[in-house]
């Protein structure tokens, strides 16, 4: 997300590719067109034991010994490492003089701005970096000493718990007028659901009330053309999130202009609707009326920044952390674990042996899962 959204500052003459998916698909395509012998890898993981992470690692290993032409001592002139496990970073072949080390209460979700941001630094430069932490200070001092009712994230934290909690809304939808900030939806999912998506208390008691709305959205004009009909008129209440940015970083004549005028139509229509007497008076059809109606009174916030830079960034993902932990405390659930991962990591660990046995296994799941194992190995086995 932040190589994406800061890469109007990045050095174009460098490729960068980010692989985290362990499926083969995300590796192969990584480095289709890659020179093994102009390529870094940086395995960025705090412990270095993480399943997804080392078994692209891993995948990364090979491919690069075998573009080396097998020379396994080219691992460490190829490979770094973000971790915390100077042992198992030795283990993998990289000097732990290249092991970038962080602090082990870092969790992944708000490490951005830690050594896991070593390949953003990369891309934009130290310079631009230091920008971009600085915008988290500036958000944290804001958070930390701001009056509530001057206080920014605490503000939409507490309307995210009204919109939630008292008017039944499960989801918001984070609409951003930037190009550049097209994984920024999907980089609050993280934030926003690992974190909240909690069913007890810190003490273990039971929660009684919803936590952690679903967030989601797309950048720019797209949307318009796709979801927001539901947002407008469907029977649910979406709170939005409007991101917009005063300059562009890429003038394109009108192009800016009719996007900004979009977000502010957006949320004018959303909040004021239009009524059927508006709608008669323009002529309508009697028949036609109820489906030009728009209600009206659904929320919005906008956020009109100056301008996309690292700073911006920077406070701009501060904001939505506090206003998490301002919900997190609020709900009285600990944002800053993430036990519900565990399990399904657990199975996953157990069913990988019963899938690349040889031998039949014995399988000792639910039905519908050992089915699904069997018709995959017959599958498999017939390839």
């Amino acid at each position: 997300m932040a190589y994406e959204a800061l890469r109007h500052y990045s050095e174009r003459a460098l490729t960068f590719r980010f692989v985290s998916n362990i499926d083969g698909t995300d590796f192969a395509e990584s480095v289709r067109d890659l020179d093994p012998s102009e390529t870094l890898f940086i395995v960025s993981s705090k412990t270095f034991t993480t399943l997804e992470t080392m078994t692209n690692a891993h995948t990364a290993r090979a491919w690069s010994i075998a573009g080396m032409g097998g020379e396994e001592r080219s691992v460490a002139r190829h490979f770094v490492a973000v971790s915390t496990n100077a042992g198992e970073v030795a283990k993998f072949g990289i000097d732990p003089s290249n092991m970038f080390g962080f602090w082990d209460w870092v969790g992944g979700r708000y490490s951005m701005d830690s050594a896991i941001g070593l390949s953003t630094m990369l891309a934009i430069g130290a310079d631009n970096f230091r920008a971009l932490l600085d915008g988290f200070h500036q958000m944290d001092e804001h958070f930390r000493t701001a009056p509530f009712e001057r206080n920014l994230p605490a503000l939409m934290g507490l309307l995210g718990i009204w919109y939630n909690n008292f008017f039944r809304a499960p989801t918001v939808a984070v609409l951003p007028y930037e190009q550049y900030l097209k994984r920024f939806p999907a980089y609050l999912q993280q934030l926003t659901m690992e974190s909240n998506g909690k069913h007890v208390t810190r003490a273990g008691a039971a929660v009684r009330y919803a936590t952690g709305p679903v967030y989601w959205g797309e950048p720019g004009t797209n949307g318009q053309h796709s979801f927001y009909q539901l947002i407008h008129q469907g029977t649910q209440m979406i709170p939005c999130d409007f991101i917009a940015f005063a300059q562009p970083l890429n003038p394109q004549g009108r192009h800016h202009d009719m996007l900004l005028a979009n977000v502010f139509a957006q949320a004018e229509a959303l909040a004021f609707g239009k009524t059927p007497e508006e709608v008669k008076a323009e002529g309508t059809p009697d028949w036609l009326v109820p489906h030009r109606v728009f209600e009206g009174n659904r929320p919005s916030n906008t956020l009109l920044v100056d301008r996309l830079t690292p700073q911006a960034l920077g406070a701009l993902v501060a904001l939505y952390e506090h206003s998490v932990f301002t919900q997190g405390t609020i709900w009285q659930i600990n944002s800053f674990d993430q036990w519900g991962v565990e399990l399904g990591k657990a199975l996953a660990q157990r069913i990988i042996p019963e899938l690349e046995s040889e031998a039949k296994p014995t399988l000792r799941h639910d039905s519908s899962t050992n089915n699904l194992i069997r018709r995959y190995r017959k599958h498999r086995a017939a390839l």
